[in-house]
């Protein structure tokens, strides 16, 4: 027969393990953090400033090749800090439909209540899919995903646009031997019905994407595409899912949809932002500021770089100042030492922001900026 006390111990030891069970969905719910890019002020972009959209406009369920419930990507979603979702099932390809029976707008229905209640934006979108070429378009922003189920490419991406949606080519460069710009897709452009293009798609970036959109104006997108679950348990610099970055006047589906089609965005993808020069522009000067100087000497300082944004920025320096590499962390601050030139009132450090790609292989251009009158002197200390 058991004691008393180890009878007592064994009863605790069960309510520490059921609590730990009960408890452990509330610590994965704690570790729901949001990739911080800062909203852009007002000034910047000739506008009185925009929030930073954090969005997946590419994603599937089980109403067509994934393999979750439409509600899973809402959850996922709320637990990466994404601000709007978009999930676009194929229309043609339905390898579920023997258990999940094709009903092409149910996704989202399912979705749309639980993403209104976690105050995640949902758009109703599809994935009109063809061979490659011409590849696959995202039609998002639909009223009905059902006119869409047609035969003719042309016919199916014309139906989309007589619902005033939003349209983009996905991946186009996921079968290298098969990539290009054909004359369909100039036929789609002529006809103003091919909105944008995903320059980067999963972890893959496509340099020709990103050239076709400078030369034609495209807004440039980036999705996970994700078909299974997402194992990301908290967002990080080092692992997050490819976004897009959109700037936008407000948090609603319709401000989102007014800065697609003004081509406001950027895409965040592994380590690095693409997109214009002027929203990584607008993005970097939100997020990295100069902080304390300290005077080390009569003509050398030590600058705070601190950078409020969830990138790790990579800067080559440009001109004689500074370290030749400098690294800003994500959320973080560097201390930089720098001489200041003979005569000078401001220290201004000239980089490259070698991930910040504002064309294949080209950074931006970036200032760091100090006055000196700012500046503490750094006394030794007393001694006791």
């Amino acid at each position: 027969m058991e004691r008393p006390n180890e009878m007592k111990k064994i009863k605790i030891a069960v309510i520490a393990l059921l609590a730990s069970i009960l408890i452990a969905p509330l610590a994965f719910a704690a570790q729901e953090t949001a990739p911080l890019f800062p909203d852009i002020p007002p000034g910047a972009l000739g506008g009185l400033g925009y929030k930073t959209l954090k969005c997946d406009l590419h994603m599937h369920t089980v109403f067509s090749d994934g393999d979750v419930w439409p509600t899973v990507r809402v959850d996922e979603a709320v637990r990466e800090g994404l601000d709007a979702v978009a999930i676009a099932d194929h229309i043609e390809y339905q390898p579920h439909k023997e258990d999940v029976p094709t009903n092409f707008n149910r996704s989202f229905e399912i979705a749309a209540e639980p993403a209104g209640k976690k105050g995640i934006l949902l758009i109703k979108g599809a994935e009109i899919t063809r061979d490659t070429p011409p590849g696959h378009f995202n039609a998002i922003f639909l009223d009905d995903v059902k006119p869409l189920d047609t035969n003719d490419l042309p016919d199916a991406v014309k139906a989309a646009n007589d619902q005033n949606a939003f349209i983009f080519w996905n991946h186009p460069g996921w079968k290298p031997d098969k990539k290009g710009w054909f004359d369909i897709h100039t036929t789609l452009y002529q006809n103003k019905w091919l909105h944008g293009i995903e320059v980067a798609n999963g972890e893959d970036y496509y340099a020709d994407a990103h050239k076709w959109c400078l030369e034609k104006n495209l807004t440039m997108l980036g999705n996970s595409d994700i078909h299974a679950p997402s194992l990301i348990t908290e967002t990080t610099p080092d692992n997050h899912r490819t976004m897009t970055l959109v700037f936008a006047k407000e948090k609603t589906p319709e401000a989102l949809k007014e800065a697609l089609a003004e081509g406001r965005t950027a895409v965040w993808c592994k380590n690095q932002l693409i997109g214009k020069e002027d929203f990584l522009d607008a993005i970097f000067k939100a997020s990295v500021k100069v902080g304390d100087i300290q005077r080390k000497g009569r003509r050398t300082f030590n600058l705070q770089i601190v950078n409020n944004c969830a990138l790790n920025i990579e800067l080559q320096r440009l001109g004689d100042i500074g370290p030749a590499e400098l690294l800003l962390p994500a959320m973080g601050t560097a201390v930089v030492q720098a001489r200041l030139a003979k005569g000078a009132k401001r220290l201004e450090l000239s980089y490259i922001a070698q991930n910040l790609l504002i064309a294949p292989e080209n950074g931006l251009p970036v200032k760091l900026t100090a006055l000196v009158q700012q500046a503490q002197q750094n006394k030794p200390a007393r001694r006791a």
